[in-house]
């Protein structure tokens, strides 16, 4: 009799991982019975938890119905209501109209493709380009991980890819001028002026920018006035801006939308992950009226599309969603218990030399580490210490996301502490008390 064996391509191809049983709430159980603490809500997706009863009955409700209809036949209430739902999310006085995708990195590539049709629909052909930062990340198919700035996952594909990110991160923690705020007078906000002079203003449709830099930096927030200074830039070249809020958006930095954090209204919105909190596969590309209008007045036609966009199954559970992380106010919950997580976790530089910064905004926060706080001197990389530590945790029933950090060779540790909007203080508490003891365990096996 053949053996048996997975035919499942894995992250990593001879990895022996743990096959999962169920989940509940914030916490995810695998077949052998242990229990994890969902602390990165999967890859920042599961915001409001597992096993949600409210989200399953929509679901089940809708699958009645029908699931799937095709994009270019027919509309449907859900994916009516849904678009309705995330104009009020968007905000603004002008609204926001949706483009249903089912990825993030199909989202900010639909989002590219908007931008450069808007000017096409212009008569202004020749703004076809996309600008985008160091330290960022837009998504893996080709389009998307050209707009990322993320050396690592870039280098195996880069002679397909095109030079977007030209522009330096906003990070503070590791300034690419060697300035401190506010003394520095924003110059990375004004590194976009440097990027539009040398690529010329005639041809850039769009930047492209992560309100908070998720993957890529471990939850890098830029100071105060940054977009503000950004959109200034933008407005000024007849620039669109793209804010790529997949990751930061629904609520995860405990505001609506991760830009709401400064005052500015981007021309077009990316939104993936917590739109529909993991439980079934749906993004969105928005963008204002003023950028669909020369469009509606064209070619009357977004050339982009695929076969599972705006099905009304996904489009019902995302509408769930929404509407249950505004009925439990987890907005309000993300913001107080973030800032609670924040303090909790910076509470662990008393411990450990190795923690060079605590950074974030809501319930999302990075944690860069280095050889220690005063050096900022990363780890060799060699030693792997961010993967270590994300095993040490999961050995100890604790989910912990890996990031990058804003170091221009691309290497440096860091991880993403992002539990679900439904976490309570006590379950935080549990979090830092296991990443405690992960940090202890892997730090006596480094070498002294």
């Amino acid at each position: 009799m053949k053996k048996y064996q997975s035919l499942v391509i894995k992250p990593l191809l001879d990895e022996n991982y743990p096959v999962i049983s169920h989940g509940e709430g914030i916490y995810l159980y695998d077949k052998d019975g242990k229990a994890y603490i969902d602390a990165a809500s999967g890859a920042v997706t599961a915001s409001i938890g597992h096993g949600n009863a409210e989200i399953i009955e929509a679901m089940n409700e809708q699958a009645k119905k029908v699931s799937f209809v095709y994009r270019s036949q027919f509309t449907s209430d859900a994916v009516e209501e849904l678009a309705r739902e995330l104009n009020e999310w968007a905000g603004g006085d002008e609204d926001y109209y949706t483009f249903f995708v089912n990825s993030g990195s199909e989202a900010t590539e639909t989002a590219m493709k908007i931008a450069i049709q808007h000017f096409q629909e212009r008569g202004l052909p020749q703004k076809n380009k996309i600008i985008s930062r160091w330290t960022s990340y837009h998504g893996i198919t080709i389009g998307a991980l050209s707009m990322s700035g993320h050396k690592k996952r870039r280098e195996r594909f880069h002679s397909l890819l095109a030079d977007y990110p030209v522009v330096a991160p906003p990070a503070c923690y590791r300034c690419p001028f060697g300035e401190t705020y506010p003394a520095c007078h924003l110059k990375c906000a004004d590194d976009l002026i440097t990027a539009i002079e040398k690529n010329g203003a005639e041809h850039i449709a769009a930047f492209i920018a992560e309100p908070i830099i998720g993957a890529a930096g471990a939850a890098i927030v830029p100071p105060p006035g940054y977009y503000e200074r950004i959109m200034e830039i933008c407005r000024e070249h007849d620039i669109l801006f793209i804010a790529d809020e997949v990751m930061t958006g629904i609520a995860r930095c405990g505001t609506p939308l991760g830009i709401n954090h400064w005052d500015v209204l981007p021309d077009i919105i990316a939104l993936g992950k917590g739109l529909s909190a993991g439980y079934t596969p749906i993004a969105a590309a928005l963008c204002t009226e003023t950028v669909l209008e020369p469009i509606k007045n064209g070619s009357n036609f977004i050339m982009s599309g695929h076969t599972y966009s705006a099905n009304p199954q996904s489009a019902a559970t995302a509408l769930a969603v929404l509407r249950y992380v505004r009925k439990h106010g987890l907005i309000e919950r993300s913001k107080e218990n973030g800032t609670y997580l924040k303090t909790k976790l910076k509470s662990l530089f008393n411990y450990f030399a190795c923690i060079g910064d605590v950074r974030g905004a809501g319930m999302m926060v990075g944690i860069e580490f280095v050889q220690h706080r005063s050096s900022k001197k990363p780890f060799d990389s060699q030693l792997g210490f961010t993967q270590k530590l994300v095993k040490a945790a999961q050995n100890n029933g604790l989910l912990i996301y890996p990031a990058g950090t804003a170091r221009t060779k691309g290497d440096g540790d860091a991880v993403i502490i992002a539990p679900p909007l439904i976490t309570t203080k006590e379950e935080i508490d549990e979090i830092v008390h296991r990443l405690k003891q992960s940090i202890e365990q892997i730090l006596l096996e480094m070498p002294s």
